[in-house]
């Protein structure tokens, strides 16, 4: 996990409630996939720089044991650090999925007009004529590449696209609607393991 995606994900997770660091290392673990670990050795310096910077706070409490723990929480420097973040993703975070998913599990901390800016610089970027491989200065599709790999390159970016630009319309259709919002209509979609990439 890039240090901005570990940093976004301690703002996040920390806005949801105060945690100790291993929890906080599970959840955010979930969320990177076992594909990509968060190790002690990235995650530790990237709390102790954020509550150098005002923006987490660090409290003792009992343990279970005779061990003390050290609570981690989100002062209102760093809720303001992530209402910016989140208002305001870089053009990497829309345009790269890893990094757009993380931004996408805290989304819902900002109001719905915000929202909706996000989710439509992302369906902008998706909608925009893109390829793996490029002739002549344009992309090439599917239909014009005779390895069978790189055309399952394509046709499986295609169709995940697809989805996605479905999902981001609908999505921000509902937003833009008044009343209660995706977060609080039950979803009807049947739960899937997710498996990550």
């Amino acid at each position: 996990m890039a240090s901005g995606e570990l940093a976004l994900a301690i703002l996040g997770f920390l806005n949801e409630e105060p945690m100790h660091g291993y929890e906080l290392k599970q959840r955010i673990a979930g969320l990177s996939g076992h594909v990509r670990p968060v190790s002690d050795g990235a995650l530790y310096p990237a709390i102790t720089r954020l509550e150098r910077s005002g923006m987490v706070d660090r409290r003792e409490e009992e343990g279970a044991a005779a061990a003390r723990r050290h609570v981690l929480s989100l002062t209102g420097k760093g809720r303001e650090e992530l209402f910016r973040r989140l208002r305001e993703p870089s053009d990497l975070e829309i345009s790269d999925q890893s990094r757009f998913f993380a931004l996408l599990t805290f989304l819902s901390a900002l109001p719905r007009e915000d929202q909706v800016t996000v989710l439509r610089r992302r369906l902008d970027f998706l909608e925009a004529p893109a390829s793996f491989f490029y002739r002549s200065g344009k992309p090439v599709r599917a239909r014009e590449v005779a390895d069978r790999f790189r055309r399952g390159m394509l046709v499986m970016a295609r169709e995940i696209g697809a989805v996605e630009k479905a999902w981001l319309k609908s999505t921000i259709a509902d937003l833009s609607e008044p009343g209660p919002g995706p977060a609080e209509i039950p979803d009807s979609s049947p739960d899937l393991p997710v498996r990550h990439p």
